[in-house]
């Protein structure tokens, strides 16, 4: 299958693809940027600049056109200004485990409660100070929910809710787990091992999940996108052309087009992957479930 570029970005870390259905418009974060970015069909690419630098994003339903976000110093709700900035109004501060972390991988649970997980920003010094954090629309806090993570990632939640999946990059760990989700409380139980992804290629990276209940992560390293069965099976992987997928999201009008953006590493040679840190676009043959967005 053909991976189609969608837009020569050029991100450092292309992160947090949301298709948003009432724009038919597709939104992703860079992260060393500290940007917004939107890419529409007809109207092309736009891109709004925050002070800090920006890791996750969900629309938020009640404000429409502002967005919650995971950044540096904690929570925060964004709204982009004509003049290509953004206007931050904190959520919910953080105090970080450690000097130098930020936020990761985040996304909704089907409820509308906002999960998102911190690490350091020094990846390769391994330290487990990385947490996992619950944002609901009436909470006046981020509330702790778990800790002893490296590099955080691969959130999603199955179609029904009812699951809930978490990967941990680092290359000391690179597993994905899934949980029970009470989704009445948000709370996660039962951890087990869903994906040991040590012996695939890639290291697990950003997720999304489709209808029939699989779970497709970026192989970050292996430029590929892995799809896995709701018993964790690898059922297929599909190619992209650069070597550092970073997340994917289902978009289009029917949900059937996977977005997958990228990573642009720095100080190495990239004439074989001159298109590193671009977004693209697979048909997969098979559609996404809608995102929810944040309830406050």
């Amino acid at each position: 299958m053909q991976a189609e570029l969608v837009l020569d970005a050029r991100n450092g870390t292309g992160e947090s693809p949301v298709w948003l259905a009432a724009q038919q418009a597709l939104y992703w974060v860079d992260i060393p940027a500290r940007t917004l970015n939107r890419w529409h069909a007809s109207e092309g690419h736009a891109q709004w600049r925050a002070d800090e630098m920006i890791a996750c994003i969900a629309p938020r339903a009640a404000r429409p056109g502002e967005w919650i976000a995971g950044m540096e110093s904690g929570l925060f709700s964004l709204r982009p200004r004509t003049d290509g900035s953004l206007a931050a109004t904190p959520l919910a501060p953080v105090a970080h485990a450690a000097p130098g972390m930020r936020f990761n991988d985040g996304r909704c649970d089907r409820q509308g409660r906002f999960w998102a997980g911190t690490m350091l920003l020094d990846m390769a010094a391994g330290a487990r100070v990385g947490r996992l954090y619950r944002h609901g629309p009436s909470d006046d806090g981020a509330t702790l929910q778990l800790d002893d993570l490296i590099v955080p990632n691969g959130l999603a939640f199955s179609p029904d809710g009812r699951t809930m999946y978490l990967s941990d990059s680092h290359p000391s760990v690179q597993a994905v787990w899934a949980f029970d989700y009470d989704t009445d409380t948000g709370t996660p139980s039962n951890r087990r091992l869903f994906v040991d992804m040590n012996p695939l290629p890639g290291r697990p990276d950003g997720a999304a999940m489709d209808v029939d209940g699989c779970y497709w992560i970026c192989g970050n390293d292996a430029g590929l996108v892995h799809r896995f069965t709701p018993d964790g099976r690898l059922d297929r992987s599909l190619a992209v052309p650069v070597k550092k997928p970073a997340m994917c999201a289902f978009g289009g009008p029917t949900l059937d087009t996977l977005f997958v953006t990228s990573i642009r590493p720095g100080g190495i040679d990239l004439s074989d992957q001159p298109l590193a840190g671009g977004v693209f676009a697979l048909r997969p043959g098979v559609a996404g479930v809608p995102e929810p967005a944040f309830g406050g």
